[in-house]
C-alpha cells in the first residue's frame, strides 16, 4: 500500500524534501562563511594578544589571527616552543599579507613576574585591541588530598594570573574607548563539580570578576565577553577535521568540542559582541538551569554521584587531561 501510495504521487513532490535539505545547508554554510570573513576583516591589523598560545585552543586562535592579518603578541611558560611555533606560522602565510608575531613569556606561578610582562606586551604595538585568556590550570582531587600549595598555584593560574593582566592593560584600552577582552573559561565556572573544588572556585571567580568588569567599562567602549565549553579534544595527528554542508547537520558536540569550533566562535565573538557563550551539549547546559531553579534537586544527584573510595583512590591529584 505504501509503495502504491508513492508511485502515485508527483514525482516533483518527492524530489522537493532533499532539494529543501540541500538549499538549507547550503545556505546555512554559505552564512557561516559570510560570518567568517567578516570576522577576519575585524582583526585586520588589530593588536591580539593570546594568552598559553602553544596549546590546542591558544594555536588555532594564532593560527586564524595572523592568516586574518593581525598584529598577534604569543605568549607562553617556553621560549625555545614560542620561537618555533612563531616560524612555523611565519612560514606558511603570505608575509605581504601578515605580521611577524611578537613573543612575550608569561608564568602565571610567577606573580613577581606580571608587570614586567604588562610592560613588556604593551612595548610591542604600545596598545592591546584584543585579549583572549586562555590559560588555565586543572586540578583534579578530593579537597581533603588537596595541599593549600596546590589551592595556591591554582588561583594564580587561573585567576591572579588574568585579572592582573587585564588590569594592566585596562588603562590603554580605556584611554583609547575601544578594546575586547575574551576570557576561555571552563563550564565548571557555572557549576560546581566532585572531586574539582579547587579548579571549579578558580573558575567560579574568575567568571564573577570579568561579569562584574564588563559592567564597568562598556561606558569605555570595551566589550568583555565569556566562552564557557566543555572540554577541548583534538583529533589524532594527521587527522583532519572534514566540512563540508553537511557537517551542518551531523556535527556533534556530545564528547566535547575541538580547537578549531572553539577559535571559530572567539572569531565570531569579535564581529558580534556577544557578551557569553556556552559551548556544550544539552546536559551540562540542563545542569546549569537546574543548579539555578532545583538546588536541592542539583546537589542531590552530585552527591549519589560520588563514590568516596573510587575518588580517593583513582582521581590523581593534578589531571592534565581536557575533561569536564
Amino acid at each position: 500500500m505504501d509503495l502504491e501510495y508513492l508511485l502515485s504521487m508527483d514525482p516533483a513532490a518527492i524530489l522537493l524534501a532533499p532539494v529543501v535539505v540541500v538549499v538549507t545547508a547550503a545556505v546555512i554554510f554559505l552564512h557561516s562563511l559570510v560570518l567568517k570573513f567578516l570576522s577576519t576583516a575585524t582583526v585586520r591589523n588589530k593588536v591580539v594578544v593570546i594568552t598559553d598560545a602553544l596549546t590546542g585552543l591558544g594555536n588555532e586562535c594564532a593560527k586564524m589571527f595572523h592568516e586574518g592579518g593581525a598584529r598577534v603578541i604569543l605568549c607562553g611558560k617556553t621560549w625555545e616552543k614560542l620561537e618555533g611555533f612563531a616560524d612555523n606560522l611565519t612560514s606558511a602565510a603570505d608575509p605581504k599579507l601578515t605580521f611577524p608575531p611578537k613573543l612575550v613569556l608569561v608564568d602565571f606561578g610567577d606573580m613577581n613576574s606580571m608587570p614586567d610582562v604588562i610592560a613588556e606586551t604593551l612595548e610591542c604595538y604600545g596598545c592591546v585591541d584584543v585579549f583572549i585568556l586562555n590559560s588555565s590550570l586543572k586540578v583534579k582531587a578530593p579537597v581533603q588530598s588537596t595541599s593549600l600549595k596546590m589551592d595556591k598555584l591554582v588561583m594564580d593560574n587561573n585567576y591572579f594570573g588574568p585579572i592582573t593582566l587585564a588590569k594592566g592593560f585596562l588603562p590603554s584600552m580605556m584611554s583609547r574607548r575601544t578594546g575586547h577582552v575574551i576570557l576561555v573559561n571552563s563550564i565548571q565556572g557555572k557549576l560546581a563539580m566532585p572531586f574539582r573544588a579547587t579548579y571549579a572556585a578558580s573558575k567560579h571567580a574568575v567568571q564573577a570578576f570579568f561579569d562584574c568588569l564588563r559592567a564597568e567599562v562598556q561606558e569605555y567602549g570595551i566589550s568583555v565577553s565569556t566562552v564557557n565549553h566543555t572540554f577541548i579534544i583534538s583529533p589524532p595527528p594527521g587527522e583532519k577535521t572534514k566540512k563540508s554542508i553537511w557537517s551542518i547537520f551531523s556535527k556533534q558536540k556530545v564528547m566535547g568540542i575541538t580547537p578549531a569550533e572553539a577559535a571559530n566562535e572567539i572569531l565570531k565573538i569579535l564581529n558580534s559582541k556577544k557578551r557569553e557563550v556556552v559551548m556544550a551539549h544539552s546536559l551540562p547546559k540542563m545542569a546549569i538551569y537546574a543548579r539555578s531553579l532545583f538546588p536541592n534537586v542539583f546537589f542531590a544527584v552530585m552527591a549519589a554521584g560520588v563514590n568516596n573510595a573510587a575518588g580517593v583512590n583513582n582521581i590523581a591529584a593534578l589531571a592534565d587531561s581536557e575533561e569536564l
